[in-house]
């Protein structure tokens, strides 16, 4: 049976910063227009709540979508493990009875 080692993480440091830094610059420049919007308190408050539920909501489903990643990424390897062993069990050139 071969020891197959997962998979390396398709993404790289600079592409990890890349994705925070442009998180960050977001997040900010919403909020900086959120707070120059020349309407009342009540409406600005709504639109940063509404901007916080939309940056948690998102968090929840990179994590979902990553947890469903994970799973298949699992029994993908179990599966592989399961053929592995029946490849190395079966014997070509054995007589089988019937």
């Amino acid at each position: 049976m071969t020891n197959s080692a997962p998979p390396p993480s398709p993404s790289t440091t600079a592409f990890f910063v890349q994705a925070v830094v442009s998180f960050a610059v977001s997040a900010v420049s919403v909020a900086v227009g959120v707070a120059y919007l020349p309407v009342g308190a009540w409406v600005r408050a709504f639109l940063g709540l509404g901007v916080l539920y939309v940056i948690t909501s998102t968090f929840t489903l990179a994590k979902c979508v990553r947890d469903r990643q994970e799973h298949q990424s699992i029994t993908s390897r179990v599966d592989q493990a399961r053929l592995d062993k029946l490849l190395a069990e079966h014997d070509p050139f054995s007589t089988q009875k019937l």
